[in-house]
């Protein structure tokens, strides 16, 4: 049997009691649909933010990753452009030595003239490899190695996450042209489209293995990607509020905010019916 009272209010504490929850909840949802997030502090999930910001973590190594990658990309393509201009160059070199060889060159100082330009082109080969550059690194002059700038760091943790390149030299020496090489005789034209030939060999087989190395890091970037892609799904269902159940969730504890006060006023006005008894 309840007892009639005046000092303590039951009802208008349990009311009270009700309100405050109703009002906690309700903020903790006005806080999540502001934020769109589920877990605003430490409080709202321990576990859950200590694990939210392990992946994190790793998320983001992830994506600076699939960054370095790219830029791998893009530097091996500037050491690639410069091979295909060496190639083209070749090319071009072992043009004017089949000409040279013919007999209708070895006159009128046509030999002479065809050596010029075969000079000319051979001393842009050398320059090429000297000074072609990436963000001020050497890139086919041969100090380019797996051991520093040919190092691409695609993981998120140690060494033995990396792909690694090394680019040897495309001066006129490292592929294989002779020094002595010459066009003004018909031996020594004939001599230079053999060499020619090796070192166009030689060019080709750098340029494939770039080509290759840049078609590996495409398949690493992609890999990257859906891990990035399914880690950053794993921490949203951690941290991410849901809406749907937010919004149903206002629109309920709202009810019973308003439910709860009615309530309350009602167990306040309640006690004035004991003045009754004095009348």
């Amino acid at each position: 049997m309840t007892m009639l009272s005046i000092n303590t209010n039951v009802g208008a504490l349990k009311a009270a009691q009700a309100s405050y929850s109703v009002n906690k909840s309700m903020e903790t949802s006005m806080q999540r649909l502001s934020s769109g997030l589920r877990v605003n502090s430490a409080a709202d999930d321990a576990a859950g933010i200590q694990i939210a910001n392990r992946l994190t973590a790793e998320i983001q190594g992830l994506n600076q990753s699939i960054r370095n990658a790219a830029d791998g990309q893009a530097m091996l393509a500037t050491a690639e452009g410069a091979a295909h201009e060496v190639h083209t160059i070749l090319l071009r070199m072992r043009e004017l030595a089949v000409q040279a060889a013919n007999g209708t060159a070895a006159g009128g100082g046509d030999r002479a003239a065809l050596k010029s330009e075969f000079d000319a082109l051979e001393t842009e080969i050398n320059r090429i490899a000297a000074k072609t550059t990436f963000a001020g690194i050497q890139l086919v002059d041969g100090s380019f190695t797996a051991a520093d700038a040919g190092r691409f760091q695609v993981g998120t943790k140690g060494t033995d996450q990396t792909v690694t390149h090394t680019i040897e030299s495309l001066n006129s020496v490292s592929i294989a042209i002779p020094a002595a090489i010459d066009l003004t005789t018909f031996t020594k034209a004939t001599s230079a489209v053999t060499a020619l030939d090796k070192a166009i060999s030689n060019v080709g087989t750098e340029r494939e293995q770039l080509g290759a190395v840049m078609n590996r890091l495409d398949h690493t970037i992609a890999n990257l990607q859906q891990i990035s892609t399914n880690l950053s799904t794993a921490k949203g269902r951690i941290v991410d509020a849901d809406f749907a159940a937010e919004t149903s969730n206002l629109a309920r504890t709202q009810v019973l905010q308003q439910a709860s006060m009615a309530m309350l006023s009602q167990a306040n006005a309640a006690k004035q019916n004991i003045l009754a008894l004095f009348q």
